[in-house]
């Protein structure tokens, strides 16, 4: 299947049972599970893997933690994994950033997605807000666009995941306007900086930034997604202003390619599951995020379709590799 048919097809049909007992004997014989966020606590990556711990904690009585290692775009946590027993107990929370975008922003990447590792699940699928503070003089994205060429390069947008970075320099391509990137290592120090203006903007998933624009501390300029979110209809998408413009990205769980294949297909099961039911399924839909159960066989094409998605965005954007 192709990504977009992929992805609009992410609707979550319930499985047949709800755990593998087989998996959490396994497990539990094995010990402790982990599950690496390669990024910082607050991003849509940690609060997923942290539904999906509880999920199999409450299921299957295991002892599930989930570890944050943020880091140069999120290799330190993969390099972390791929170091790890390839026993099933250590899972990566496979993001865009380390899974799809990360092989065309990086010259030498020190691992391989594909041949490294598995996608044993596919968790959620969905866009990302442009964010504001709710004080800015930038009421719309034309109010930006205005701002941003009248004086280039003033306007600093922050990043701290491939999806961020891209996104601020593909809208200022396509809106031919120079903004300025400022890197930050942590999802939480970029918003506290945008919350105080010392950056202007910032692009964020929808699961993130959720709880943010509902509080009313920062406010949503537009969504990278191809059609308005149904929880936030006011919020127009930037293809509005300019066709084309669409950057998706997802979330999953990954694990070391030599795992043993009735552990991989155990977990696929546990994946599947985990997103058919409460209260990850609602967390999810209130994201703006959409779910699909997917096997193996499906999550490897997704997962190549998404590094071939992610090659266009780099490329439009007009990133050069690291």
């Amino acid at each position: 299947m192709q990504r977009r048919q992929l992805i609009q097809a992410m609707v979550g049909t319930p499985m047949a049972g709800l755990f593998a007992p087989a998996l959490a004997q396994h497990l539990e014989r094995a010990g402790r599970t982990q599950i690496i966020v390669p990024f910082g606590p607050g991003g849509s990556g940690d609060i997923l893997a942290r539904l999906l711990g509880q999920y199999m904690t409450d299921k299957a009585g295991m002892t599930v933690v989930v570890d944050n290692k943020p880091g140069a775009s999120g290799i330190i946590g993969v390099e972390a994994v791929r170091a790890a027993p390839a026993d099933g107990r250590t899972l990566l929370l496979a993001t865009t950033s380390t899974y799809a975008a990360n092989p065309s922003l990086f010259k030498k990447l020190p691992y391989d997605p594909e041949r490294d590792f598995t996608l044993v699940g596919i968790l959620a699928a969905g866009g990302m807000y442009l964010l504001v503070r709710p004080e800015s003089p930038y009421k719309s994205v034309a109010d930006l666009v205005a701002a941003a060429k009248a004086k280039p390069g003033v306007i600093n947008y922050g990043h701290f995941n491939a999806s961020s970075n891209v996104g601020g320099a593909l809208m200022g391509t396509f809106a031919g306007a120079q903004l300025t990137a400022v890197p930050y290592k942590l999802i939480g120090t970029a918003v506290t900086d945008l919350i105080s203006g010392q950056i202007e903007v910032l692009f964020i998933d929808t699961a993130a930034a959720d709880s943010f624009v509902k509080s009313g501390q920062l406010r949503a300029l537009a969504g990278t997604y191809s059609k308005r979110l149904a929880q936030q209809p006011d919020v127009p998408t930037l293809s509005e202003t300019y066709p084309g413009f669409e950057v998706l990205g997802f979330l999953g769980i990954a694990v070391a390619s030599a795992t043993p294949e009735p552990v991989k297909q155990a977990l696929n099961k546990v994946c599947n599951d985990a997103i058919t039911v409460e209260p990850m399924r609602s967390r999810l839909r209130s994201f703006g995020s959409t779910t699909a159960a997917m096997n193996l066989q499906e999550c490897a094409d997704f997962g190549r379709s998404e590094r071939a998605s992610w090659r266009r965005y780099v490329a439009a954007a007009k990133i050069e590799p690291q």
